[in-house]
């Protein structure tokens, strides 16, 4: 059991680390130039973010037990800190006290990020994780609006000339929004609609889209990292969006996995 907390600790903070540097970066290319606070803040959680992946690296799953529980505690203010970062951003940039490229749905998106870390670390240091019913309706209902928000992005940093994978785009957005009702609706009927067969089937035709969606984010990404479609998206970004996606299928294999045990 203290193996299985030490190995989820590490698989958390080794992919949400990364993804909160990278959220720095992009932040921070997002600034006007004059913005020099808000830049070196973002320079700051870049270092903090990559000095604890770099340390998560270092450890492995004979760690002790209360070595990672402390460390969990490490990486849970410093996500704090980054999501009060990012909401405070939020209100800036709606209140136009700053500008930017940065749009309030992505601050607002990678705050739920950061958000989603912090309190998966909570749950791992206090032996509160979501019994399995409740898991796949909750990670359901975060992932499947993170994809949506997603394509969205996509679609706005393509550039317009790019008709056909802008047509995808807004095609995935519509069906990962779709996807996410459903998610809620399911959620809502709670714990009536936690049946095996039903959650099954949940499990199973997400997996499908999320499966075309990564699919189509990494063709997006090889083209873009080989500069044959026109687009301001970074190939660091695309590649980004591609792992948060791969992340979100492994997460349903394990549940289509869980589900087969239960029957």
């Amino acid at each position: 059991m203290a193996d299985h907390f030490v190995e989820r600790s590490l698989e958390e903070i080794r992919f949400w680390s990364r993804i909160m540097k990278e959220h720095s970066l992009f932040l921070k290319l997002g600034f006007n130039y004059d913005d020099t606070k808000l830049i070196r803040e973002a320079d700051r959680f870049y270092a903090i973010f990559e000095d604890i992946e770099n340390k998560s690296h270092a450890l492995t799953a004979n760690t002790d037990p209360e070595y990672m529980y402390n460390f969990n505690n490490v990486v849970y203010t410093a996500v704090s800190h980054i999501w009060a970062f990012k909401r405070n951003l939020l209100g800036l940039i709606i209140q136009c006290k700053t500008g930017g490229n940065n749009f309030p749905l992505l601050v607002d998106h990678i705050s739920r990020e950061a958000n989603y870390f912090r309190n998966r670390l909570k749950q791992l240091n206090t032996g509160t994780l979501d019994p399995l019913p409740d898991a796949i309706v909750n990670e359901n209902v975060f992932f499947l609006r993170i994809m949506a928000d997603h394509a969205k992005f996509i679609n706005h940093l393509l550039d317009p000339s790019e008709r056909k994978l802008v047509e995808q785009a807004r095609d995935f957005s519509h069906d990962f929004d779709q996807l996410l009702f459903q998610a809620i609706d399911l959620d809502s009927m709670r714990p009536q609609s936690q049946t095996v067969p039903l959650l099954e089937q949940f499990v199973d035709q997400n997996r499908i889209s999320v499966r075309q969606l990564r699919d189509f984010k990494k063709a997006a990404r090889d083209l873009i990292e080989a500069c044959k479609i026109k687009s301001i998206i970074p190939p660091l970004l695309a590649d980004h969006v591609f792992r948060e996606a791969s992340h979100f299928l492994e997460i349903l294999d394990s549940f289509e996995a869980a589900l087969t045990n239960v029957r």
